[in-house]
């Protein structure tokens, strides 16, 4: 009796080896940065009501920047400008055939 378990124990042994060499397993792992994701920004929130801003400040609506990750909302604000007589220009996407171009808000003379 053991000596035919140990014989079928073999056996089974020996077919497992065999099904095992003609087997062919391959794992592949990729690692790296994820895809760059470039949307345009989601439309900037709808002021309802705003206060005029006071002397000597500029009202800058909410804006979303790209961070590299994805946009980011910037709040709307009252601010000082950085130098006499400058003006606000808003961000603002400037839409042209085939492509539309996002220019962000900048000071002017």
């Amino acid at each position: 009796m053991l000596k035919t378990r140990v014989a079928l124990l073999a056996l089974g042994t020996v077919v497992l080896m065999a099904a095992s060499a003609h087997a062919d397993t391959r794992v592949f792992v990729q690692i790296g940065a994820p895809a760059p994701v470039f949307a345009p920004p989601p439309p900037a929130p709808v002021i309802v009501a705003a206060r005029p801003a006071p002397y000597g400040y500029a009202w800058r609506p909410a804006h979303y920047v790209w961070t590299g990750y994805g946009y980011r909302m910037v709040p709307a604000a009252r601010v000082r400008p950085p130098y006499a007589g400058a003006v606000l220009v808003a961000p603002r996407y400037i839409a042209r055939p085939r492509e539309s171009t996002w220019v962000g808000g900048y000071w002017r003379r």
